[in-house]
């Protein structure tokens, strides 16, 4: 496998980051594998799904954080579940937690979104967790393309737990706006569900036009992090992109 580009500073200001999806299942499993994946990724963003929601839910993000070396942005209990971490090389503009539409008899779904500036390069960002049900899943799509065009930024990113395949209508209409990062430079593994059975790609990260991704996929391989540490740390594997950040 070849190596995924380290986080830089360009002469001209923009950033190479590197940007980590992980649902980790409210840390009901072994949250030091989970720590040790998250910081062998050495990210500078995380998109965290189903955060802790419920007892001292902001300690056990906040512990989870301190242990990968990373600080929180934003979410968790607040949006039912999508958070944001970073590490300290990125500044923190904005941050707002949405709640989407709720259908009942269904869990309730919401997007941690930030903008933040990494050198001169400015960035929106998004965190969710799509709908287990097929025709909400896909307007959560589109609300979430809404949701990205309003943060008022050149260049966005989105990423989450999608619950679906990329032929499915909701991921296509994600991709059909936007770039999938797997598809647009593949690296590493592909498939995120089961960490016991890898068989569907279920995660993605996704970024607006102007990101040059540099490699995208699940970090098999990647230096620290091991196998066992992966199928021990939750019930999904991890998506890891480097990207190119214009300055902006």
């Amino acid at each position: 496998m070849s190596l995924l580009p380290n986080s830089r500073t360009e002469p001209d200001g923009s950033a190479v980051i590197r940007v980590l999806g992980y649902n980790i299942r409210s840390m009901r499993d072994d949250t030091a594998a989970l720590a040790r994946v998250i910081r062998a990724c050495e990210p500078d963003l995380v998109l965290v799904q189903e955060a802790p929601r419920f007892f001292r839910w902001r300690k056990k993000l906040a512990r989870l954080a301190l242990a990968s070396d990373l600080v929180i942005v934003t979410g968790g209990a607040t949006t039912t579940g999508p958070a944001i971490l970073s590490s300290l090389r990125v500044s923190v503009e904005r941050t707002e937690d949405v709640l989407l539409p709720h259908t009942p008899g269904l869990h309730r779904r919401g997007f941690a979104t930030a903008v933040v500036r990494v050198a001169g390069a400015r960035l929106g960002v998004l965190s969710c967790h799509l709908s287990l049900q097929k025709d909400e899943r896909h307007e959560q799509a589109g609300l979430l393309l809404d949701r990205l065009a309003g943060l008022g930024v050149e260049h966005a990113i989105a990423g989450g737990d999608l619950n679906e395949r990329p032929d499915g209508p909701a991921f296509r209409r994600l991709s059909g706006a936007l770039t999938d990062c797997r598809a647009a430079a593949p690296w590493g593994g592909e498939h995120t569900w089961t960490p016991a059975d890898p068989h569907q790609r279920i995660d993605a990260i996704f970024a607006t036009e102007g990101i040059r991704v540099l490699g995208c996929g699940v970090p098999t391989d990647l230096p620290g992090v091991t196998g066992t540490d992966l199928r021990a740390a939750t019930d999904h594997l991890p998506v890891l992109a480097a990207l190119h950040v214009p300055a902006s």
